[in-house]
C-alpha cells in the first residue's frame, strides 16, 4: 500500500494556502448547514457575479452549432463570430488544436497587446494556457534548472509562487513589498534579498511580479516598473509578469501600465519577459473555462522551441478556454449588434468592484486595530492585524470561521514581515454579504482581542 513516507518531498512540502484547512473546514461546516461567507479566493461566479452574455452565447452555437439553425435567438455579430471561430478550429471544439493553441487565436492576443500599448507583439511569441497559473509554471519550469537555483518572489505573494518554487525543487528567495508605500516594490528590499540569497549560494534567475497585486490590491506606476526592469537588468534575471488583474483599476489615479510597454520604452533587448494574462479575473470571472496566455519577449528561437514541447507534453490548452481567451482579446466593436449590452455589462461588474473595494477599505480601517491600504486594483485587500500576545494569524482566522462563518486566509499563507500579521479577503461577495462581513469582523475583532484567548 502506498503510505505518505513514500510520496515525493516536492509535494509533501508544498503548500497551497487559499484552498487550505480553513477552507476545507468551511466546507465542512457548510455541509452541516452553516451560512458561509467565502472570501478566502478569486472566484466571482461563484459569489454571485453573473458571466457577460456576448461570451456564453458564442461559446453555445460553438459548442453547439445545431443552433445555428435557430433563428431570432442570437445577434447577428454572435453568429458571425461563432462562425469564424467554426471555421478557424475547422474540427470544432472538442478536437485538439496546435500545441501552442490556435493561430486565430494567438494572432487575436498581438493584436490585442499592440492595440494596448502601441507595440509590436508576435503571435509566434504567444502560447495559450489553462488559465494564467499554468503560464507561470511553464516559464518557472524552464528557469528552475537545478537545485540551487531561486526564484524572487513578492512577499506578500500569491501561494501560486511559492507552491511551484518547492514542486520543481527551486529555492524561494522572497523579497518584501513596501507596505507603507502602498505595497509598492523598493529597490534597496530588492538588493537586499538578492545579497541575501547569494550569501546562501543561491542562483538567481528570475523575478515575479504580480500587478497589479494580489493580495495586496496594489497598483504599479510606471517608475516602478521601470526600476525592476533595470534591477533585472543589472543581474541578469528573467522577469514573470503576472498582470492578469488588468481591467481592475478602482483608484482614477491609477492605470495599468504592462511591462511589455515599459520593455519596449527602454528599447532593452536582453532582459526576458514572460507576460500572463488570464480569462479568469478581469471583469469577465470566467475561472472554470481555464483560459489564459503567456507573451514570451527576448527569448531565443531554441528557448521558444522548448516551450513548445514543453506545451506539447500536454498536447495542447483545452480548447473551449482558448475561445475565452480569444473573446477576451476581442470583445464586440462599437455599432456591432451586442456592443452595448457587453459594455454596460462590462461596466456594471467593474464598477460594482470599485464599489466594494471602497467599502471594504474604508470598513476595515474603522474596526480598531484593523488597518488597511486603498484596494486600487486586484480582487483583494490584505490588511494588517494587531492580536493578543501568543495569538497567530492561522489561529485567528480559524477561530473567526468558526464564530462567525466568515473565511479568510491568514497572510501566513502569502508571506509577511516578522512580528507583523495579516489576514487576505476579497473583495468579491455581493455588497450586502460585504456589509455583513464588515460588522461581524468588527464584533469578533474587538471579543477577541478584549478576551486574550481563542473564541
Amino acid at each position: 500500500m502506498l503510505e505518505y513516507s513514500d510520496l515525493s518531498r516536492s509535494i509533501t512540502q508544498m503548500e497551497y494556502a487559499v484552498r487550505g484547512p480553513i477552507v476545507q473546514r468551511a466546507q465542512e461546516l457548510e455541509k452541516e448547514g452553516r451560512e458561509i461567507i467565502y472570501c478566502n479566493i478569486g472566484n466571482p461566479q461563484a459569489l454571485k457575479q453573473k458571466p457577460i452574455s456576448y461570451f456564453r452565447q458564442v461559446l453555445a452555437l460553438c459548442e453547439y452549432p445545431e443552433l445555428l439553425k435557430e433563428k431570432n435567438i442570437f445577434p447577428s455579430d454572435v453568429i458571425e463570430v461563432a462562425k469564424k471561430i467554426l471555421k478557424e478550429s475547422k474540427h470544432g471544439l472538442g478536437a485538439y488544436s496546435e500545441s501552442a493553441g490556435f493561430g486565430f487565436v494567438r494572432e487575436a492576443v498581438a493584436n490585442f497587446i499592440s492595440k494596448r500599448d502601441e507595440i509590436d507583439s508576435n503571435p509566434d511569441s504567444i502560447f495559450l494556457t489553462d488559465g494564467a497559473s499554468k503560464s507561470a509554471q511553464s516559464a518557472m519550469r524552464l528557469l528552475l534548472t537545478e537545485s540551487n537555483d531561486g526564484m524572487m518572489i513578492p512577499i506578500p505573494q500569491y501561494p501560486l509562487y511559492s507552491a511551484t518554487i518547492t514542486f520543481f525543487g527551486g529555492k524561494q528567495v522572497g523579497y518584501y513589498l513596501d507596505e507603507g508605500n502602498n505595497w509598492k516594490l523598493n529597490k534597496k528590499l530588492l538588493e537586499d534579498s538578492l545579497a541575501q540569497a547569494k550569501r546562501s549560494n543561491i542562483r538567481v534567475r528570475s523575478i515575479a511580479v504580480i500587478n497589479p497585486g494580489n493580495p495586496t490590491g496594489s497598483v504599479l506606476d510606471y517608475e516602478n516598473i521601470s526600476m525592476v526592469i533595470d534591477f533585472a537588468k543589472e543581474h541578469n534575471l528573467t522577469i514573470i509578469a503576472d498582470e492578469v488583474y488588468q481591467e481592475n483599476i478602482y483608484n482614477h489615479n491609477e492605470k495599468f501600465i504592462s511591462f511589455a510597454k515599459v520593455l519596449d520604452d527602454k528599447k532593452i533587448k536582453d532582459v526576458t519577459l514572460f507576460s500572463l494574462n488570464s480569462a479568469s479575473k478581469g471583469f469577465l470571472g470566467e475561472c472554470g473555462h481555464r483560459g489564459g496566455y503567456v507573451e514570451c519577449r527576448n527569448i531565443s528561437r531554441e528557448v521558444s522551441e522548448q516551450l513548445l514541447k514543453l506545451q506539447s507534453v500536454s498536447l495542447c490548452s483545452n480548447v473551449p478556454g482558448q475561445i475565452v481567451t480569444y473573446l477576451l482579446v476581442s470583445p464586440p466593436q462599437k455599432g456591432s449588434p451586442s456592443y452595448e449590452l457587453y459594455q454596460a455589462e462590462k461596466m456594471a461588474i467593474l464598477n460594482e468592484l470599485k464599489a466594494k473595494a471602497e467599502i471594504l477599505a474604508a470598513g476595515l480601517n474603522r474596526i480598531k486595530g484593523i488597518s488597511s491600504n486603498p484596494v486600487a486594483g486586484s480582487m483583494y485587500a490584505f490588511p494588517e492585524i494587531k492580536l493578543p500576545k501568543g495569538k497567530n494569524d492561522f489561529q485567528y482566522c480559524m477561530d473567526l470561521l468558526e464564530k462567525t462563518g466568515i473565511c479568510v486566509v491568514p497572510g501566513s499563507g502569502f508571506g509577511q514581515r516578522p512580528d507583523t500579521t495579516h489576514l487576505r479577503t476579497t473583495i468579491l461577495p455581493p455588497r450586502d454579504k460585504m456589509e455583513e462581513f464588515l460588522k461581524k469582523l468588527e464584533e469578533f475583532h474587538s471579543y477577541y482581542c478584549a478576551s486574550g484567548s481563542e473564541v
